[in-house]
């Protein structure tokens, strides 16, 4: 589907792609060889899709591909040419938190951040196509992502929660010893 082919003064072929960002079709010339990652935080300066082992391993790149996850630094940009792409700063509506956004925050499922973005992407497209997740399903879901700070337990708690409607923990989950703080 790609629009058009420019060769540059130095042969190198670069092509003109549009890229559903977010809602907005958004036209940009890349080389051949661009992985979306790059067009994403270089070209529309889209920062939220962090750049990790650029391996395919970690998921920090995780976008969504019409829907599906996938690793932003694996895709070549032109294979993404007229495809719905979903990045971290799509998810929010009208500057307000979708309730996964929420849930990752007030149930600790965020800490240095870097992984949050992919994580939290990767739940949304599990929570779209599976509105009530078993932990086991959550677990499978986000296990293209890695991180290294949380140990994964309040992301999971945080998924089921979003998935519950439950946005903000209750007392029963965080026991507190008297007197004490968290």
């Amino acid at each position: 589907m790609i629009n058009r082919t420019i060769t540059d003064r130095d042969g190198v072929k670069r092509y003109l792609i549009t890229l559903n960002v977010n809602g907005d079709a958004r036209t940009v010339l890349v080389k051949g060889n661009a992985i979306l990652a790059n067009v994403l935080r270089d070209d529309f300066n889209l920062t939220g899709t962090k750049k990790g082992c650029e391996l395919g391993d970690c998921g920090s790149c995780t976008v969504l591909l019409d829907g599906t996850p996938v690793d932003s630094c694996m895709v070549l940009a032109v294979d993404a040419d007229g495809h719905d792409i979903t990045t971290i700063e799509g998810v929010a509506v009208n500057s307000k938190l979708d309730d996964i956004q929420q849930a990752m925050i007030n149930y600790a499922g965020i800490q240095c951040g870097y992984c949050s973005p992919g994580m939290v992407l990767s739940a949304k497209a599990l929570l779209t196509r599976n509105p009530h997740p078993t932990e086991p399903e959550v677990r499978e879901a986000i296990s293209g992502n890695l991180c290294r700070c949380t140990g994964y337990v309040h992301i999971v708690e945080a998924v089921l929660a979003a998935s519950q409607g439950k946005l903000v923990p209750g007392e029963h989950e965080y026991p507190r010893e008297e007197g004490g703080s968290i």
